[in-house]
Protein backbone atom coordinates (compact mmCIF):
# COMPACT_ATOMS: atom_id res chain seq x y z
CA UNK A 1 0.00 0.00 0.00
CA UNK A 2 1.21 2.97 -0.77
CA UNK A 3 2.67 5.88 2.30
CA UNK A 4 0.19 8.22 1.67
CA UNK A 5 -2.95 5.74 1.22
CA UNK A 6 -1.90 4.05 4.30
CA UNK A 7 -2.17 7.32 6.53
CA UNK A 8 -5.52 7.95 4.53
CA UNK A 9 -6.73 4.76 5.64
CA UNK A 10 -5.69 6.32 9.63
CA UNK A 11 -7.63 9.36 9.12
CA UNK A 12 -10.32 7.60 7.92
CA UNK A 13 -10.62 4.93 10.64
CA UNK A 14 -10.75 7.96 13.06
CA UNK A 15 -13.17 9.75 11.09
CA UNK A 16 -15.87 6.61 10.79
CA UNK A 17 -14.60 6.22 14.81
CA UNK A 18 -13.52 2.42 13.99
CA UNK A 19 -10.63 2.58 16.95
CA UNK A 20 -10.47 4.09 20.29
CA UNK A 21 -6.17 3.06 20.55
CA UNK A 22 -3.41 1.64 18.90
CA UNK A 23 -4.69 1.54 15.52
CA UNK A 24 -3.91 -2.24 14.17
CA UNK A 25 -6.03 -2.09 11.04
CA UNK A 26 -3.57 0.06 9.62
CA UNK A 27 -4.08 -2.84 7.06
CA UNK A 28 -1.17 -3.06 4.42
CA UNK A 29 -3.72 -2.91 1.28
CA UNK A 30 -6.57 -0.78 0.37
CA UNK A 31 -8.47 -4.37 0.43
CA UNK A 32 -7.52 -5.16 3.26
CA UNK A 33 -8.86 -1.42 5.11
CA UNK A 34 -11.95 -1.62 2.79
CA UNK A 35 -13.28 -4.98 4.26
CA UNK A 36 -12.51 -2.90 7.95
CA UNK A 37 -14.72 -0.25 6.54
CA UNK A 38 -17.49 -2.67 5.84
CA UNK A 39 -17.41 -4.39 8.44
CA UNK A 40 -18.20 -1.11 10.74
CA UNK A 41 -21.48 -0.58 8.11
CA UNK A 42 -22.36 -4.11 9.10
CA UNK A 43 -25.43 -4.71 11.99
CA UNK A 44 -23.75 -4.43 15.35
CA UNK A 45 -25.30 -3.81 19.00
CA UNK A 46 -26.51 -0.23 19.92
CA UNK A 47 -24.17 2.19 19.36
CA UNK A 48 -23.04 4.65 22.54
CA UNK A 49 -24.60 8.02 21.27
CA UNK A 50 -21.38 10.39 20.94
CA UNK A 51 -21.17 13.57 23.40
CA UNK A 52 -21.50 17.27 21.95
CA UNK A 53 -17.73 17.64 22.01
CA UNK A 54 -17.09 14.16 20.33
CA UNK A 55 -19.15 15.17 17.41
CA UNK A 56 -17.58 18.37 16.98
CA UNK A 57 -13.91 16.82 17.04
CA UNK A 58 -15.31 14.62 14.01
CA UNK A 59 -16.59 17.28 12.25
CA UNK A 60 -13.53 18.30 11.96
CA UNK A 61 -11.44 15.24 11.22
CA UNK A 62 -14.06 14.49 8.53
CA UNK A 63 -13.52 17.79 7.00
CA UNK A 64 -9.67 17.29 7.29
CA UNK A 65 -10.39 13.51 5.35
CA UNK A 66 -12.66 15.03 2.55
CA UNK A 67 -10.64 18.67 1.84
CA UNK A 68 -6.97 18.11 2.83
CA UNK A 69 -6.02 14.73 3.69
CA UNK A 70 -3.44 12.90 1.32
CA UNK A 71 -6.47 10.71 0.52
CA UNK A 72 -8.48 14.46 -0.79
CA UNK A 73 -4.57 14.79 -2.73
CA UNK A 74 -4.66 11.19 -4.20
CA UNK A 75 -8.15 11.71 -5.59
CA UNK A 76 -7.51 15.03 -7.01
CA UNK A 77 -4.59 13.55 -8.87
CA UNK A 78 -6.13 10.59 -10.60
CA UNK A 79 -8.57 12.09 -12.88
CA UNK A 80 -11.16 9.41 -11.90
CA UNK A 81 -14.68 11.16 -12.29
CA UNK A 82 -16.25 8.32 -10.42
CA UNK A 83 -13.43 8.89 -7.28
CA UNK A 84 -14.52 12.59 -7.45
CA UNK A 85 -18.23 11.99 -7.78
CA UNK A 86 -18.48 9.97 -4.38
CA UNK A 87 -16.00 12.59 -3.01
CA UNK A 88 -18.60 15.36 -3.59
CA UNK A 89 -21.22 13.17 -2.16
CA UNK A 90 -18.92 12.64 1.05
CA UNK A 91 -18.61 17.06 0.95
CA UNK A 92 -22.51 17.10 1.03
CA UNK A 93 -23.20 14.01 3.64
CA UNK A 94 -20.68 16.07 5.92
CA UNK A 95 -22.67 19.48 5.36
CA UNK A 96 -25.75 18.23 6.37
CA UNK A 97 -23.89 16.24 9.69
CA UNK A 98 -22.59 19.87 10.64
CA UNK A 99 -26.23 21.49 10.05
CA UNK A 100 -27.90 18.67 12.11
CA UNK A 101 -25.54 18.85 14.64
CA UNK A 102 -26.55 22.80 14.74
CA UNK A 103 -29.98 21.86 15.22
CA UNK A 104 -29.15 19.67 18.26
CA UNK A 105 -29.88 15.91 16.59
CA UNK A 106 -26.61 14.76 17.58
CA UNK A 107 -28.06 10.87 16.63
CA UNK A 108 -28.54 12.02 13.16
CA UNK A 109 -24.95 14.01 12.67
CA UNK A 110 -23.34 10.84 14.21
CA UNK A 111 -25.09 8.82 10.81
CA UNK A 112 -24.56 11.10 8.69
CA UNK A 113 -20.65 11.62 9.30
CA UNK A 114 -20.24 8.15 9.43
CA UNK A 115 -21.98 7.71 5.74
CA UNK A 116 -19.67 10.84 4.87
CA UNK A 117 -16.47 9.19 6.45
CA UNK A 118 -17.46 5.98 4.40
CA UNK A 119 -18.28 7.37 1.00
CA UNK A 120 -14.87 9.29 1.53
CA UNK A 121 -13.38 5.98 1.96
CA UNK A 122 -14.98 4.77 -1.26
CA UNK A 123 -13.89 7.40 -3.36
CA UNK A 124 -9.96 6.70 -2.44
CA UNK A 125 -10.75 3.00 -3.28
CA UNK A 126 -11.60 4.26 -7.08
CA UNK A 127 -8.83 6.43 -7.06
CA UNK A 128 -6.44 3.53 -6.63
CA UNK A 129 -7.12 0.56 -8.58
CA UNK A 130 -3.83 -0.38 -9.29
CA UNK A 131 -3.62 -0.83 -5.33
CA UNK A 132 -6.05 -3.03 -5.37
CA UNK A 133 -5.54 -5.45 -8.50
CA UNK A 134 -1.85 -5.67 -7.40
CA UNK A 135 -2.72 -8.04 -5.08
CA UNK A 136 -5.01 -10.32 -7.42
CA UNK A 137 -1.66 -9.83 -10.00
CA UNK A 138 0.42 -10.86 -7.16
CA UNK A 139 -1.60 -14.37 -6.73
CA UNK A 140 -1.71 -14.68 -10.75
CA UNK A 141 2.23 -14.38 -10.87
CA UNK A 142 2.68 -16.94 -7.93
CA UNK A 143 0.16 -19.54 -9.72
CA UNK A 144 2.32 -19.51 -12.98
CA UNK A 145 5.28 -19.84 -11.04
CA UNK A 146 4.03 -22.97 -9.57
CA UNK A 147 3.30 -24.13 -12.60
CA UNK A 148 6.43 -23.72 -14.44
CA UNK A 149 8.29 -25.38 -11.17
CA UNK A 150 5.58 -28.30 -12.07
CA UNK A 151 6.75 -28.29 -15.45
CA UNK A 152 10.53 -27.73 -14.91
CA UNK A 153 10.32 -31.29 -12.29
CA UNK A 154 9.04 -32.62 -15.50
CA UNK A 155 11.54 -31.62 -17.68
CA UNK A 156 14.19 -32.86 -15.50
CA UNK A 157 12.82 -36.16 -14.91
CA UNK A 158 12.04 -36.91 -18.46
CA UNK A 159 15.44 -35.82 -19.40
CA UNK A 160 16.75 -38.61 -17.07
CA UNK A 161 14.68 -40.93 -18.50
CA UNK A 162 15.78 -40.12 -21.70
CA UNK A 163 19.34 -39.77 -20.64
CA UNK A 164 19.96 -36.27 -22.55
CA UNK A 165 22.69 -35.69 -20.61
CA UNK A 166 24.45 -32.20 -21.24
CA UNK A 167 21.60 -30.72 -23.36
CA UNK A 168 18.90 -31.57 -20.83
CA UNK A 169 20.72 -29.82 -18.15
CA UNK A 170 21.64 -26.90 -20.49
CA UNK A 171 17.72 -26.33 -21.19
CA UNK A 172 17.07 -26.73 -17.36
CA UNK A 173 19.36 -24.33 -16.51
CA UNK A 174 18.11 -21.70 -19.22
CA UNK A 175 14.40 -21.95 -17.72
CA UNK A 176 16.05 -21.77 -14.02
CA UNK A 177 17.28 -18.21 -15.24
CA UNK A 178 14.65 -17.04 -16.84
CA UNK A 179 12.36 -17.95 -13.61
CA UNK A 180 15.07 -15.99 -11.71
CA UNK A 181 14.75 -13.31 -14.36
CA UNK A 182 10.84 -13.46 -13.90
CA UNK A 183 11.05 -13.47 -9.45
CA UNK A 184 13.21 -10.53 -9.75
CA UNK A 185 11.21 -8.43 -11.72
CA UNK A 186 7.77 -9.19 -9.40
CA UNK A 187 10.17 -8.48 -6.47
CA UNK A 188 10.93 -4.84 -7.94
CA UNK A 189 6.96 -3.98 -8.36
CA UNK A 190 7.15 -5.34 -12.03
CA UNK A 191 4.87 -7.56 -12.09
CA UNK A 192 3.44 -7.10 -15.44
CA UNK A 193 6.73 -7.77 -16.88
CA UNK A 194 7.79 -10.38 -14.25
CA UNK A 195 4.60 -12.43 -15.83
CA UNK A 196 5.51 -11.88 -19.57
CA UNK A 197 9.16 -13.54 -18.87
CA UNK A 198 7.29 -16.14 -16.70
CA UNK A 199 4.18 -16.58 -19.55
CA UNK A 200 7.53 -16.95 -22.04
CA UNK A 201 9.61 -19.54 -20.03
CA UNK A 202 5.87 -21.50 -19.60
CA UNK A 203 5.64 -22.00 -23.06
CA UNK A 204 9.13 -22.50 -23.75
CA UNK A 205 8.95 -24.95 -21.18
CA UNK A 206 5.99 -26.96 -22.51
CA UNK A 207 7.60 -26.97 -26.09
CA UNK A 208 11.02 -28.53 -24.27
CA UNK A 209 8.85 -31.30 -22.40
CA UNK A 210 6.69 -32.69 -25.94
CA UNK A 211 9.60 -32.43 -28.26
CA UNK A 212 11.24 -34.57 -25.57
CA UNK A 213 8.38 -36.85 -25.76
CA UNK A 214 8.11 -36.87 -29.07
CA UNK A 215 8.53 -40.12 -30.85
CA UNK A 216 9.42 -41.71 -27.42
CA UNK A 217 10.34 -45.27 -27.37
CA UNK A 218 11.59 -45.37 -24.09
CA UNK A 219 9.71 -47.87 -21.96
CA UNK A 220 10.06 -50.57 -24.87
CA UNK A 221 13.52 -49.96 -24.95
CA UNK A 222 14.19 -50.66 -21.25
CA UNK A 223 14.85 -53.99 -20.05
CA UNK A 224 13.70 -54.89 -16.72
CA UNK A 225 15.23 -57.71 -13.80
CA UNK A 226 11.49 -58.21 -12.53
CA UNK A 227 7.86 -57.28 -13.70
CA UNK A 228 7.90 -55.62 -9.66
CA UNK A 229 10.69 -53.38 -11.18
CA UNK A 230 9.00 -52.66 -14.38
CA UNK A 231 5.87 -51.77 -12.26
CA UNK A 232 7.39 -48.94 -9.96
CA UNK A 233 9.00 -47.54 -13.46
CA UNK A 234 5.54 -47.60 -14.78
CA UNK A 235 3.68 -45.74 -11.53
CA UNK A 236 6.34 -43.15 -11.96
CA UNK A 237 5.68 -42.47 -15.59
CA UNK A 238 1.72 -41.98 -14.60
CA UNK A 239 2.73 -39.72 -12.36
CA UNK A 240 4.79 -37.81 -14.71
CA UNK A 241 2.05 -37.81 -16.72
CA UNK A 242 -1.06 -36.95 -14.15
CA UNK A 243 1.71 -33.92 -13.90
CA UNK A 244 1.47 -33.00 -17.22
CA UNK A 245 -2.56 -33.28 -17.58
CA UNK A 246 -1.85 -30.64 -14.53
CA UNK A 247 0.49 -27.81 -15.70
CA UNK A 248 -0.58 -28.63 -19.77
CA UNK A 249 -4.22 -28.16 -19.53
CA UNK A 250 -4.91 -26.23 -16.26
CA UNK A 251 -5.34 -22.91 -18.30
CA UNK A 252 -7.51 -24.47 -21.10
CA UNK A 253 -9.80 -26.42 -18.74
CA UNK A 254 -10.55 -23.11 -16.36
CA UNK A 255 -11.77 -21.65 -19.83
CA UNK A 256 -13.72 -23.95 -21.86
CA UNK A 257 -16.56 -25.96 -20.43
CA UNK A 258 -16.78 -28.52 -22.94
CA UNK A 259 -13.27 -29.59 -22.86
CA UNK A 260 -12.90 -30.00 -19.13
CA UNK A 261 -15.54 -32.59 -19.33
CA UNK A 262 -13.84 -34.33 -22.17
CA UNK A 263 -10.73 -34.30 -20.18
CA UNK A 264 -12.23 -35.11 -16.91
CA UNK A 265 -13.66 -38.48 -18.73
CA UNK A 266 -10.19 -39.58 -19.37
CA UNK A 267 -8.70 -38.68 -16.05
CA UNK A 268 -11.44 -40.10 -13.95
CA UNK A 269 -10.83 -43.53 -16.24
CA UNK A 270 -7.12 -43.13 -15.78
CA UNK A 271 -7.54 -42.87 -12.15
CA UNK A 272 -9.76 -46.32 -12.26
CA UNK A 273 -7.00 -47.94 -13.89
CA UNK A 274 -4.33 -46.62 -11.59
CA UNK A 275 -6.62 -47.87 -8.86
CA UNK A 276 -7.02 -51.43 -10.29
CA UNK A 277 -2.68 -51.76 -10.90
CA UNK A 278 -2.29 -50.66 -7.09
CA UNK A 279 -4.88 -53.30 -5.67
CA UNK A 280 -3.01 -56.28 -8.26
CA UNK A 281 0.34 -55.14 -6.96
CA UNK A 282 -0.79 -55.34 -3.30
CA UNK A 283 -1.68 -58.50 -4.88
CA UNK A 284 2.29 -59.46 -6.37
CA UNK A 285 0.29 -59.36 -9.69
CA UNK A 286 2.92 -57.04 -11.04
CA UNK A 287 2.44 -57.99 -14.34
CA UNK A 288 -1.24 -57.50 -14.30
CA UNK A 289 -0.44 -54.03 -12.41
CA UNK A 290 2.00 -53.32 -15.28
CA UNK A 291 -0.62 -53.72 -18.25
CA UNK A 292 -3.38 -51.83 -15.67
CA UNK A 293 -0.81 -48.84 -15.22
CA UNK A 294 0.27 -48.58 -19.05
CA UNK A 295 -3.56 -48.04 -19.92
CA UNK A 296 -3.53 -45.52 -17.27
CA UNK A 297 -1.30 -43.49 -18.90
CA UNK A 298 -2.58 -44.23 -22.06
CA UNK A 299 -6.11 -42.55 -21.11
CA UNK A 300 -3.68 -39.53 -19.69
CA UNK A 301 -2.64 -39.13 -23.04
CA UNK A 302 -5.78 -38.85 -24.46
CA UNK A 303 -6.96 -36.21 -22.26
CA UNK A 304 -3.67 -34.07 -23.48
CA UNK A 305 -4.41 -34.60 -27.39
CA UNK A 306 -7.99 -33.90 -26.16
CA UNK A 307 -6.81 -30.54 -25.34
CA UNK A 308 -4.79 -29.87 -29.03
CA UNK A 309 -1.64 -30.93 -27.95
CA UNK A 310 0.15 -33.81 -29.21
CA UNK A 311 2.38 -36.40 -27.14
CA UNK A 312 3.14 -40.12 -28.06
CA UNK A 313 1.88 -42.85 -25.90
Amino acid sequence: MKPQLKRSALVLAGAIGLYTAAPSFAADTPVAAAQTADAASAPRGPRQPETQEQLERRLGSVETLIEKSSAAKQIEASGNVQAQGQRAKARELRKQAEEAYKAGKLPEATRLLDEAAKMMFESVRLAAPEDVTREKKQRDFDNRMDSVKALLAAQKRISAEKNMGAKGSETSAKIEAQMREAQALATAGKLDEGRAVLDSVYVTTKTAIEGMRSGDTLVRSLHFSSKEEEYHYEVDRNDTHKMLVKVLLEEKRSTNPGLEGMVQKYVDQAASLRANAENLAAKKDFEGAVKALEDATKELVRAIRSAGLYIPG
